[in-house]
């Protein structure tokens, strides 16, 4: 468990990948974004991105379940939200994406002991290098003293 103290500004962290499928791209696009360059190949050759793309929301899907496949997880308490987001490059099927993250900004909470807020921006790269996704976030984090640890 990483917990407040283990967090260092500066600190880059590699925390998985993923190989995106075209079936997993279409499958989820109809189902929760529907646009034609998500589930039609033809219309997507037609679209401004020239082929399929995965929706921004399939893409922070993947970005979660990256996150959640980590064998160091973070004492996490919750998520106080992003401050940006950002999609770069679209998302193809057969990409491999990988998450890092750096830690940008710590802070023990004002009001609650037990806790600190963490700052990081994670960013989804493909194989040809290539950011797909970028997000600036703060969630908050047990502190190890705090909680017996």
């Amino acid at each position: 468990m990483r917990y407040f103290e283990d967090y260092e500004v500066g600190e880059l962290r590699h925390i998985g990948s993923y190989e995106v499928s075209r079936d997993e791209i279409v499958e989820f696009a109809r189902r929760f974004d529907p646009q034609p360059f998500h589930i039609d190949e033809a219309a997507a050759r037609e679209s401004i991105f020239g082929g399929l793309t995965g929706s921004s929301c399939y893409t922070f899907a993947l970005m979660s379940l990256i996150h959640s496949r980590c064998d160091e997880q973070s004492a996490l308490v919750a998520n106080l939200g992003a401050e940006s987001l950002r999609f770069p490059s679209p998302l193809r099927p057969d990409d491999e994406i990988t998450l890092s993250t750096e830690c940008t900004a710590l802070r023990a909470s004002k009001t609650r002991p037990g806790i600190g807020i963490v700052t990081t921006r994670s960013f989804l790269t493909n194989q040809r290098d290539e950011t797909v996704m970028e997000m600036t976030t703060n969630f908050m984090v047990k502190r190890r003293d705090e909680w017996g640890r």
